[in-house]
């Protein structure tokens, strides 16, 4: 039997057989100030001051940033920072901005359990993001919005290179390709884990999401506009790119009132501010 696994970055921290941290699997370097609605959410599990990545998000809104409820190891929203414009996770690309989280939004159906769907949660960030040329508002799709079987997307994250733990500085992308829920939900591939609320994409054993990408964005080009339609969950436990196990995305657009709901979205335009 597959088990299921939470995609995030390990350092010890999540429940896993052999703990490890792996990247888009089958990806390359992203091109710089490319996919500007990606977040790095990062963590600090001692109060230490020593924040360290730990999934990915998207900007929704100059004070929010969208990621998986998973992420959430625990409700001190102290112990996170959102990272935005970031690139190369270990230089200073002088495009970053570090914003501590102020408040931790979770699904209130979330209950834990990645098979059971609602893996998903909004941060309110303390301070609102400023368009400093390197970030932006990811674009959501419609509501009950879905995509066909075959259609191509591109996933982005700092994961691991491999399943030996070869941690990637720069962040990564790679195209995925949607597998529709007819066929996901197939005994073949993720049977009845495979919710509607969710999205399935990949499943070719070559490129995947893994430990690390959770929370991140599934973008795809729709109505000619780039879109995150996913918020990566979770994948099988071992190698992360096995055929006929696709990784598995929070479908947004099951979650567009939910979002509005709480966030309140009503202008999808960054803060400007001017620096002296």
């Amino acid at each position: 039997m597959i088990l299921l696994v939470a995609l995030l970055s390990c350092f010890g921290l999540i429940c896993a057989e052999t703990p490890y941290h792996d990247r888009v699997i089958g990806g390359s370097d992203a091109k710089p100030n490319t996919w500007r609605w990606q977040v790095s959410l990062q963590f600090d599990s001692y109060n230490d001051g020593y924040f360290y990545h730990i999934c990915g998000g998207s900007i929704v809104d100059s004070f929010y940033v969208m990621t998986a409820a998973h992420c959430i190891l625990s409700m001190d929203a102290s112990q996170y920072r959102a990272v935005v414009g970031e690139y190369n996770l270990f230089e200073n690309d002088n495009s970053e901005l570090v914003i501590p989280v102020e408040t931790i939004i979770v699904h209130p159906e979330w209950v834990g359990d990645l098979g059971k769907g609602n893996d998903i949660a909004l941060l309110k960030l303390s301070t609102p993001i400023y368009d400093n040329g390197f970030v932006e508002i990811a674009n959501l799709p419609y509501p009950g919005q879905m995509l066909p079987h075959g259609f191509t997307c591109y996933i982005t994250g700092w994961g691991s290179m491999d399943h030996i733990g070869s941690t990637p500085a720069k962040l990564q992308v790679a195209p995925i390709n949607v597998v529709e829920h007819a066929v996901c939900s197939t005994p073949e591939w993720w049977g009845s884990l495979a919710l509607e609320t969710m999205l399935c994409a990949g499943g070719d054993g070559i490129i995947s999401g893994c430990h690390g990408d959770s929370g991140g964005p599934l973008n795809c080009m729709t109505d000619g506009v780039w879109r995150v339609h996913g918020v990566v969950s979770y994948g099988p436990a071992g190698m992360c790119n096995q055929v006929s196990k696709p990784t598995v995305f929070t479908r947004v657009s099951s979650f567009i009132d939910w979002i509005f709901s709480v966030s309140l979205l009503k202008c999808s335009s960054l803060t400007i501010f001017h620096l002296e």
